[in-house]
């Protein structure tokens, strides 16, 4: 009784408000109707491989873009949770660089209903990791805050250090993606001891975003270097093509 008179309280002094602009809502953690109405939920016909929307068509359960067919990616599957347009750039950009990191909450969720009931149990959570120095400027690693909301939305196991960036890549925008990909050549591998928490086991990998998937592609390299099982990847948001 004296909580719930206490919550009340402090929802009349602190009114829910949308993650995204502020506006009152409903509930802690939601949004607006605008904002939702500008959400890009992922579903439907998608790529298997990087999860962009496709064109309906064609036979089976499995679809591939045209560039996971000329590139194929070297995970089992990828799923992201919304598209990288509109609400969903606005929910990446204030997590990443904004410091809302209570966004993570929301998001793990989004991400945890893209996947939930598709994984093994013994599948093991992990964070595309930050160079110490950005982590440092930073203050915290974005990618990890969405591992560990998707592994208790999942109940499944993570590690937040599983994986190492060794060294400091320059930005890859305006990069293509072979040259992406030869830019973090050998710069993420196994932490020297909790790498071993992956072998045998299945792997879902988790970032904000996916635009090439080329830093996913180095950290799934990583990930059977240490002698994982098969890896997935599932991000908060898809970069469309024109991103």
């Amino acid at each position: 009784m004296v909580l719930a008179q206490l919550q009340t309280a402090v929802s009349l002094i602190y009114p829910p408000r949308c993650i995204t602009c502020g506006d009152m809502v409903e509930s802690d953690f939601g949004l607006c109707g605008a904002c939702w109405r500008d959400t890009i939920f992922l579903g439907g016909v998608i790529c298997d491989g990087c999860g962009i929307p496709l064109t309906p068509g064609g036979d089976g359960d499995e679809h591939h873009c045209d560039e996971c067919m000329q590139i194929p990616k070297p995970w089992a599957q990828g799923r992201a949770a919304l598209l990288y347009k509109g609400t969903g750039r606005k929910l990446v950009l204030a997590l990443k660089h904004g410091d809302r990191q209570e966004m993570a909450q929301p998001a793990g969720l989004w991400m945890a209903n893209t996947v939930r009931g598709r994984l093994p149990r013994d599948t093991v959570v992990v964070p595309v990791p930050l160079h110490w120095s950005r982590l440092l400027k930073r203050r915290y690693n974005q990618s990890a805050l969405l591992a560990r909301a998707v592994s208790r939305q999942l109940d499944l196991a993570w590690c937040p250090d599983a994986l190492h960036r060794i060294r400091r890549t320059a930005p890859l925008g305006g990069l293509s993606i072979r040259e992406r990909v030869k830019t973090l050549e050998n710069a993420i591998v196994p932490h020297a001891k909790r790498g071993a928490l992956l072998h045998g086991r299945p792997v879902l990998l988790i970032d904000d975003v996916m635009t090439s998937g080329a830093t996913l592609m180095a950290c799934t390299q990583a990930c059977k270097l240490a002698g994982s099982g098969p890896v997935r990847v599932l991000t908060l948001a898809r970069a469309g093509k024109e991103a």
